[in-house]
């Protein structure tokens, strides 16, 4: 067995997750929805099991945190106390010639560069430029200070959307059309979707999508802190869908326009943030580790003073080595104690905390792990292939940690024979009652156990005639292609332990290695 040594590209992992049932375009037989995807069978197995293994490390597996699950509406003043309303926005261009649309930071980028924004690498480049919006972080490098200054950009910082130190675009060229002149001035473009509550359709009544789940806990504090009798300092947990109207996605669902967030809220006394913040650093970038993806893909990188968002006081990002290059998987923030002190003013609620020990009531600081719940699924199945070649033959198989794995078990029967499929359906049955299962009787066995190695199915159970004779079935495992045999009724506990990390080469009482079957 010889692993190659090239890397995955996108576009296999699109192929893959299109030909095998992960995801796909929305709307695809419309065109397609832009920026939006759809989870088929397999996907939405992998998300779900993502969220469950978040939602155990840091509720279930926890003292001090509970969870919460906030409305997707909320009041609009949320969104004014919070600054989304002012701050949350892009600067945009027009082509007047073909009304294609783009960040005008970008366009820049790409002028400057000479990589389209279309291109798979624009990405990486944007990333390595400056991870969270543009390219003012890259300035102390001689090579791109000097390439920024002649092209007039080196005051422009996009975080605060300076638009009036901005270049001139008159003589760039639209990335789609090529037409030079045609990009319109930059003009703010608000990321929130906007919608009517009500049957009346004005300024009154207008709401926003929520374009991060953060502020449905803020808002929750005071409820949340009186009905679970928790003390600092403790956590408010969440999962949910957030809405941005991108002006370019892009990348499969690395950026999209709907998509899922896992976020916690960690509520501790002032002066002791610091610890915390560096308690959730470890955590986070470790949960990644424990569940499969390679350490050297991942890398924590502390935001600048120019890239820290106007409410923090800290921030690192946990990114990964995707396709395109280092780009944010999760981002650790000390908030400091702004959100409350924002909502306590604009509500006119009292959101502070009265520490009993200590005598005295402060407005706590606040801890923010927040993970997106697409990002991760397209890191862990990135980090999951692998090309092998097996007797000759490539073999693709996705290598998931089995806590994500989207079926764990997959029943296989020898042939459709019919001696054979009355115990194979039993032993499906049986075990679909605790696992997650597939029944697969199509075809060879050994293009089965492919099918199942490309869907990454830990483990493969066979019936074959000898299963009748001496009522025992050959349990293979998806990494290291051994077999064992094992008696049908220890078939449920064998595997369990094997989920649950015993090594495969532990034998149950009864059980004994076999080989073949590859």
């Amino acid at each position: 067995m010889k692993e190659t040594a090239s890397s995955v590209d996108m576009d296999t992992i699109v192929s893959l997750s299109k030909r095998r049932g992960f995801i796909f375009q929305s709307s695809e037989i419309y065109g397609g929805a832009g920026g939006c995807w759809d989870y088929g069978p397999l996907g939405v197995e992998l998300k779900r099991n993502v969220k469950e293994a978040w939602w155990k490390a840091m509720v279930q597996e926890r003292d001090d945190v509970v969870g919460i699950d906030a409305s997707i509406l909320m009041h609009p003043q949320v969104w004014v106390a919070s600054g989304h309303v002012q701050q949350f926005a892009d600067p945009l261009v027009e082509c007047k010639s073909c009304n294609s649309r783009f960040r005008a930071d970008h366009i820049v980028v790409w002028e400057v560069y000479g990589v389209s924004p279309q291109k798979t690498e624009f990405l990486g480049l944007i990333s390595e430029l400056n991870p969270t919006r543009g390219v003012a972080s890259m300035q102390t490098e001689a090579k791109e200070s000097a390439l920024l200054r002649k092209h007039g950009y080196s005051q422009y910082d996009s975080k605060q959307k300076a638009l009036k130190d901005m270049p001139s675009l008159d003589d760039v060229p639209c990335p789609i059309c090529d037409t030079k002149g045609s990009l319109t001035e930059p003009r703010m473009f608000n990321l929130m979707f906007k919608t009517f509550m009500g049957p009346v359709e004005d300024e009154a009544t207008v709401v926003y999508l929520r374009p991060e789940t953060a502020q449905g806990i803020f808002v929750n504090f005071q409820n949340v802190l009186g009905t679970s009798r928790r003390k600092l300092p403790f956590g408010i947990a969440q999962i949910g869908k957030s809405f941005r109207n991108e002006i370019t996605t892009g990348n499969f669902i690395f950026r999209s326009r709907e998509f899922e967030q896992m976020e916690m809220e960690y509520f501790v006394k002032p002066g002791t943030d610091e610890m915390w913040f560096k308690h959730w650093l470890d955590e986070r970038f470790n949960w990644y580790v424990r569940l499969g993806i390679q350490k050297d893909h991942l890398r924590l990188r502390q935001h600048d003073k120019q890239e820290l968002a106007h409410y923090a006081k800290d921030c690192y990002d946990v990114d990964y080595l995707f396709p395109m290059g280092w780009s944010e998987l999760e981002g650790i923030a000390n908030r400091g104690s702004y959100d409350l002190e924002q909502h306590a003013k604009h509500s006119g609620k009292d959101l502070s905390y009265f520490d009993e020990e200590a005598g005295e009531r402060y407005i706590p600081y606040i801890i923010e792990p927040s993970a997106g719940v697409d990002r991760s699924v397209l890191a862990f199945l990135l980090d999951a292939y692998h090309e092998e070649v097996v007797e000759k033959e490539k073999r693709v198989v996705l290598r998931l940690h089995p806590a994500l794995a989207p079926i764990k078990v997959a029943v296989l029967p020898l042939s459709r024979n019919e001696k054979l499929v009355p115990m194979a359906a039993e032993v499906h049955n049986q075990l679909r009652k605790s696992f997650m299962t597939q029944y697969d009787d199509s075809q060879s066995i050994g293009r089965r156990y492919r099918r199942q190695d490309e869907i990454g199915t830990p483990y493969c159970v066979t019936i074959d005639f000898q299963s009748l004779e001496d009522h025992q079935v050959t349990i293979r495992d998806r990494d290291s292609l051994k077999q064992i045999r094992v008696p049908a009724e220890s078939i449920k506990t064998t595997l369990a332990a094997k989920l649950a990390g015993e090594p495969f080469d532990v034998l149950p009482p009864g059980g004994r290695q076999v080989t073949g079957g590859r």
